[in-house]
Formats: structure tokens, sequence, C-alpha cells
């Protein structure tokens, strides 16, 4: 298995490698490459510093969410977020934040990293916590109070968490 530092020294070396054969691009920064390595584990590991709440993520997702994901996160006009609990084995799955993710930080990782879809990156790590919290919190899963961070949202445990199998190969070096 991949660790975030070996996907990164990865990426270098394949830019250094491309720039040198092909004569154009450059050699990746450190910084640049820090900023790409945004991924966030199962476990949590790699989650910012910051906090949200429900009731904030709830204003966020009003302005910044509810335009296409619908209101409470129903699917009107794209995606639904909630809902679908006791679906999955049926003949019309409606695979949703609570009937089908696995992991809490998985969510906070797909937010952070491509919402929204019209401004991907754009949100700061408390308002990602806040959509977060709002959107476990729609789903039943964590209560109206709840605040999200580096230390409650890996304590999450998600409905759908025993549904995956893992990879039964053994790691790559």
């Amino acid at each position: 298995m991949f660790t975030r530092s070996m996907c990164a020294l990865l990426l270098a070396c394949a830019a250094v490698a491309h720039a040198q054969q092909y004569g154009f691009g450059e050699a990746p920064s450190p910084e640049l490459v820090r900023a790409w390595d945004i991924d966030i584990s199962p476990d949590g590991a790699g989650l910012p510093a910051g906090a949200g709440s429900v009731a904030s993520g709830a204003k966020i997702y009003v302005e910044r969410c509810a335009a296409c994901h619908g209101a409470e996160g129903k699917g009107q006009p794209e995606d639904a977020l909630a809902g679908g609990k006791g679906t999955l084995a049926s003949a019309n799955p409606i695979k949703t934040i609570g009937s089908y993710w696995p992991y809490a930080t998985t969510l906070f990782d797909y937010v952070r990293r491509a919402m929204p879809f019209n401004a991907p990156q754009s949100l700061r790590n408390d308002e990602v916590y806040a959509l977060v919290a709002y959107l476990l919190n729609l789903n039943g899963i964590v209560p109206a109070d709840a605040v999200m961070n580096q230390t409650s949202l890996p304590a999450v445990r998600m409905p759908n968490r025993e549904g995956f199998v893992a990879d039964p190969r053994p790691d790559l070096p």
C-alpha cells in the first residue's frame, strides 16, 4: 500500500523524468507537491486542523450546495446526499452518504477536494468540517449538536462500514 509520502515522491519523480525525457515542463517544487498532498485516510491520517458544527454546516449548505443537491440533500436536481437507508440490497439501491459510504473521513476528503462543483477546493477546512457535520446529521448519523474535527470525525461509525470487503492482495512495496 502506498503511503501519502510515497505517492508524493512518486509524483515528483514522474515529473522530473517527464521534463528530462521530453524537454519541457519542470520538476515540481516541494511546496507544489505539498499543496497536492491533501488525501485523507480512513483512519483520519491527513485531516487538517479545524472544526465545524451541524448548525454552521446547514448555513453553508444553503449557500454553496443546495442549488445542485436540493434542500436537505434530497438530490434535486442532482445526486441525493441523504436517504437511501435499507435500499442497497434492493433492485433500486440509493447510494447516499448514509446508506453507502463506509468512512466519514472519505466524505471530508471528497468535499474538500471536489466541492462545490463550480469551485473545487475553495472551502476552508472549518467549512468542510461543518458541511460534513451537517451531511452526517441529515443522514441520522450524528446528533444536531455535533461538532466535527480531527478527533471526532474518524470516530464516526458509518452505517455501511462493514459493507465493503478489504482488498486481499498483499501490500505493494
